[in-house]
């Protein structure tokens, strides 16, 4: 039965209703919106990009579902197998931007471990990383300088953390950081769930010439426990073609400095 809301709502009111809605089931779908708020799908399908711009939701196809808690965070295992083919591709491009003799950071993550697959031929790199997983994998494939900053090991995570890792950091100066996110939206920017991830870095970005964000397009709308950087901190973007036209607009409004790539 049409629930027809009178006096008719504006947007905002209606974004937030939807929300609440989505709050109270696991599902929205498009059709249904449309019968309850009296409006066409194109109107509902805005909500959903808008309200997926600010981290609120995950679109689906023909609707949406809330987003993952803001605290929880896959293991390294369990990211591996997400999005395999985009963080392949997204690894092949940002490898082409690092030349031989650079010194670069690599963030911890499945997405830089893919990059630092791709860097094998590469001559007198340096590379500077937190990521056991890839300190281990140029150590025995590559010929590049490594340095493993130490810190506390976080378990499932392969990766150093703690004062010790920023520490590390701090006397450094590096070419280009390659940077990884959990969630990035335009109103909180980069974010992650862990307060100890976080600050590693703001570490990183903090010692680096240009700053890389890579990024799938799962990655987009969304928004995770702990802010390390906003949008202006990042020189550039590399992400799959799952980014919507509109989000991609929004991001060069918000930083007309940045170079976004979707490969």
């Amino acid at each position: 039965m049409k629930q027809n809301p009178s006096p008719p709502l504006f947007a905002e009111e209606r974004r937030e209703q939807i929300i609440k809605l989505l709050a109270e089931q696991s599902k929205l779908l498009v059709p249904n919106l449309c019968d309850i708020f009296d409006v066409s799908p194109a109107t509902i399908r805005s909500d959903l990009r808008d309200l997926e711009s600010e981290g609120r939701l995950k679109r689906t196809h023909g609707g949406a579902i809330p987003i993952g808690k803001a605290g929880f965070e896959p293991d390294s295992h369990s990211k591996e197998v997400e999005k395999i083919d985009e963080k392949i591709k997204i690894a092949v491009y940002s490898a082409g931007l690092i030349e031989d003799g650079d010194i670069v950071a690599l963030d911890t993550g499945t997405t830089t471990l893919e990059l630092a697959k791709r860097l094998t031929d590469k001559k007198n790199l340096t590379i500077v990383t937190n990521d056991v997983n890839i300190s281990m994998y140029l150590e025995a494939n590559s010929n590049a300088n490594i340095i493993l900053l130490g810190g506390t090991v976080r378990r499932g995570f392969h990766c150093t953390t703690g004062i010790m890792t920023i520490n590390s950091l701090k006397d450094l100066n590096v070419d280009k950081a390659f940077m990884a996110t959990n969630a990035f939206s335009l109103k909180k920017g980069f974010t992650t769930p862990s307060f100890e991830h976080a600050e590693v870095k703001k570490a990183m970005l903090s010692i680096a010439s240009q700053n890389i964000m890579l990024m799938d397009s799962s990655k987009f709308g969304r928004v995770s426990f702990v802010k390390f950087a906003s949008l202006g901190c990042v020189d550039r973007i590399v992400t799959d073609k799952g980014v919507g036209s509109k989000t991609v607009e929004s991001i060069l409004e918000g930083n007309e400095n940045i170079e976004l790539i979707s490969v």
